[in-house]
């Protein structure tokens, strides 16, 4: 069953991404065990900027839900000069954190404010539209699609990110093993909605060809904070204080105890697609 928190637009804007800890505790986990050398938002930016794109020099590109603006802060030496970027997200403090981290970038960045289901621009403006681990946290995604496909130039290209159904799977493996009567947890997972085994499906009613690339990558996780923050990132923070803070960590060192490491399966992928 989807877990509903996912896709709360109250809770998600109020709670979970009005500003970008969570998202941070939670990227810290994969920028400091992940076994790939590879950071994602290089990994992503390859794919953008694959000659195969075909997308052109003076290229207008739209990124929908851009959290603290990572993936152009992370790739500033690689933007080509002629592209004309405009980063949104539906969250306020997200979108002036991006602001900050790209203040000094030397490039005149457009921000904006935007619900992917209701997109403020005009037909045909883009010649690419990103969406970067967003897609599952639309209510209409059948609608967001089409908001997407309408403000993309024919020939041009959507790239979804996402995660697949194994992504993480140890992780809630020990969440139930820890406390497997309660409910705080209700996490992000994509179950039901848009990931890497039925995304091909959804995007193919809106474009075509759809091709999905997948990262290979996983934890290896030598530490115990960095996991607790991770797990504290999202609704479980209220509940994990005090003495079941404690226990978690306890309980988090036993799991770690046998071979000195926590293994965490990653899943994630980036589709590519077009429309025609």
């Amino acid at each position: 069953m989807a877990r509903s928190k996912n896709i709360d637009q109250t809770y998600l804007l109020t709670q979970q991404y009005n500003d970008g800890a969570n998202l941070s505790a939670r990227a810290r986990l994969h920028i400091l065990f992940s076994t790939n050398p590879q950071r994602w938002p290089h990994w992503v930016f390859d794919r953008v900027t694959d000659p195969l794109t075909a997308l052109p020099p003076d290229a207008r590109v739209l990124e929908l839900g851009c959290g603290p603006g990572w993936l152009w802060a992370e790739n500033l030496d690689r933007i080509p000069g002629g592209w004309r970027v405009t980063l949104s997200d539906f969250s306020d403090g997200m979108l002036n954190e991006a602001r900050q981290n790209l203040r000094e970038s030397g490039r005149a960045f457009d921000f904006r404010l935007v619900d992917a289901q209701l997109i403020p621009f005009e037909d045909a403006a883009f010649d690419a539209v990103i969406a970067n681990h967003m897609l599952y946290h639309v209510p209409d995604r059948p609608r967001a699609l089409s908001e997407i496909r309408r403000v993309i130039k024919p020939g041009g290209r959507f790239f979804a990110a996402t995660n697949g159904k194994n992504h993480l799977r140890e992780m809630y493996e020990i969440e139930q093993r820890f406390d497997p009567d309660s409910d705080y947890w209700d996490g992000f997972s994509v179950a039901d909605g848009f990931m890497l085994e039925n995304g091909a499906d959804q995007l193919a009613a809106w474009f075509d060809p759809v091709t999905l690339i997948r990262f290979d990558n996983n934890l290896i996780v030598t530490e115990i904070d960095p996991l607790v923050d991770y797990y504290r990132s999202g609704p479980a923070q209220k509940f994990l204080v005090g003495d079941k803070l404690n226990t978690l960590r306890a309980f988090l060192r036993e799991e770690m105890a046998a071979t000195g490491a926590i293994r965490i399966t990653k899943d994630s992928g980036l589709f590519i697609a077009q429309r025609q």
